[in-house]
């Protein structure tokens, strides 16, 4: 993609970042960014049908499903593709058919991104046209609350979706029916708004909406959030922002980047604990035990794949959001993170004062970036190193420790060790791209230009780290830091029953 920017009339407008920073160089060229969303759902779309067939290739009827190692073939018997009584796989043949049409969607959605990639235009002009349709500026607020009901609307039609499969189509398992569980259609789903919503307050159980014990509950809470999601989407379309929209919420790419992140966070979450606690909507037989990572023969289920791969994932899209929210923030307030400052020209006339409000010089966010160790005043490019690998470190080692718990049958100390070995590692893979970026990156410097006058509310990153000198020792207290927060993780984590019998006594 960078070659085919690398001669746009749009070139000023494409940010001066690295290739880490994937599709954000294409912020401001709408229709290559379409291009790229629409070559990631094919890629998506792919994987999913490649999957398919893979699991298929391996799946053995005369084993448990949950302990094959499937993720995708579960779901679809949960659908009621291809079962029949007690959950037994009686014809593979949809799985094949349903995995064939994901391969040939790919391909279209693939030749759609290769075409809004190098040969579309590469801005979408907002105007009465087709093609001006699907035109933005991220700036205008009201097209983007009709992007926002678009959304919603087709969340809406894939919630009848499933209610059409239920209903009409097929119908699906359900664990309850009578001999382990059957196929069946749904003919009567639930409509009563006091029962659906009382799932939200826990009325019916204390695991909310994840007490829910039969499909007809299921359905008919699909069919209340599709009139929910239709009717938000008709609404937003039809409707400008609230005032108050306008005064709180930031209009950027970043900033609605932030807004997904989060709600795929929440849902993450919700997932992994739904699928933790309910056997409705996951079947055991073929996720594997309720509240068990792993069956009684010690193998990780379908069902402990899929909680521990969501609740991983949210946690992980939930420090993007907070990352994303903090940056879209402080720009927004006129921060610039290549220079560390808030960066704004005076004004012509003095005796008004600074651009320094409580907005841009008092705002939370900003005063958290003051504090971070790599902007923080009066500490040595070694000592900002060994804080930031020490926070790094320490947090790293839990992650594999959990992981590679599993693989050696909830042996700790070994968990504990393949948590250490592998933090150890990434920190030291970690410090090698940091060696390479700052030798390429940082030069000598036998001068200094004198800087601008502007407004600085917040420390400019240091000058001196900004050479090839300082960056060493700074790289050096990082691979420092790091074993030895990660060391230190480890030891807290073998010495768990030296605190929990301290508790106890």
């Amino acid at each position: 993609m960078t070659a085919v920017i690398s001669d746009s009339p749009y070139k000023n407008q494409i940010p001066d970042v690295g290739w880490w920073a994937g599709n954000f160089r294409l912020t401001n060229l709408s229709g290559k960014l379409l291009g790229a969303h629409v070559a990631h759902a094919g890629l998506i779309v792919l994987w999913a049908g490649a999957m398919t067939l893979f699991e298929l290739s391996r799946y053995n009827p005369d084993l448990p499903m949950y302990e094959q190692g499937l993720i995708l073939l579960p779901h679809l018997a949960t659908l009621g593709f291809g079962v029949g009584a007690g959950g037994q796989v009686i014809n593979t043949y949809p799985y094949l058919a349903i995995a064939c049409f994901h391969l040939v969607s790919s391909a279209v959605l693939g030749a759609g991104g290769l075409y809004h990639s190098l040969l579309g235009p590469e801005v979408l002009e907002d105007n009465q046209s087709f093609a001006g349709f699907f035109g933005y500026d991220w700036k205008d607020k009201d097209k983007m609350t009709t992007i926002l009901g678009i959304h919603l609307m087709l969340l809406g039609v894939g919630a009848l979706l499933l209610v059409a499969k239920a209903m009409f189509w097929g119908g699906l398992f359900d664990s309850w029916a009578a001999g382990s569980g059957d196929v069946r259609v749904i003919n009567h789903p639930t409509l009563n708004p006091f029962r659906i919503y009382g799932y939200l307050f826990g009325v019916w159980g204390r695991e909310g909406i994840a007490a829910v014990d039969n499909l007809e509950d299921v359905v008919g809470g699909h069919i209340w959030v599709s009139l929910i999601l239709i009717a938000g989407g008709i609404f937003h379309i039809l409707t400008k922002p609230f005032a108050w929209a306008r005064r709180v919420l930031i209009y950027s790419g970043e900033a609605y980047l932030s807004y997904s992140l989060g709600a795929l966070a929440y849902m993450g979450f919700l997932a992994a604990y739904f699928a933790w606690v309910n056997n409705t909507v996951y079947p055991e037989v073929f996720y594997g035990p309720v509240g068990a990572i792993e069956t009684s023969t010690g193998i990780v289920s379908a069902r402990g794949w899929l909680v521990t791969f969501h609740f991983v994932l949210a946690l992980l899209f939930l420090v993007g959001h907070i990352w994303h929210a903090l940056r879209a923030r402080a720009v927004e307030a006129g921060f610039d993170f290549k220079k560390g400052d808030m960066i704004q020209p005076p004004l012509a006339n003095p005796q008004r004062g600074s651009l320094a409000t409580s907005v841009n010089a008092g705002d939370f966010t900003l005063n958290f970036l003051k504090y971070l160790p790599i902007y923080r005043p009066g500490i040595t490019s070694l000592s900002r190193g060994l804080e930031i690998g020490m926070a790094h470190g320490y947090w790293l080692v839990g992650p594999f420790a959990i992981l590679g718990s599993f693989g050696s049958l909830h042996d700790s100390e070994v968990g504990n060790l393949i948590g250490l070995l592998a933090a150890g590692g990434l920190i030291v893979v970690l410090t090698t791209g940091f060696s390479i970026y700052g030798s390429t990156t940082f030069k000598q410097r036998l001068e200094t230009l004198p800087k601008p006058a502007l407004v600085t509310t917040v420390p400019n990153v240091p000058e001196s780290l900004q050479t090839v000198d300082e960056w060493s020792q700074f790289n050096t207290g990082f691979l420092i830091g790091g074993i030895g927060g990660a060391i230190f993780a480890y030891l807290l984590l073998n010495s768990l029953s030296v605190f929990q019998a301290i508790a106890l006594f």
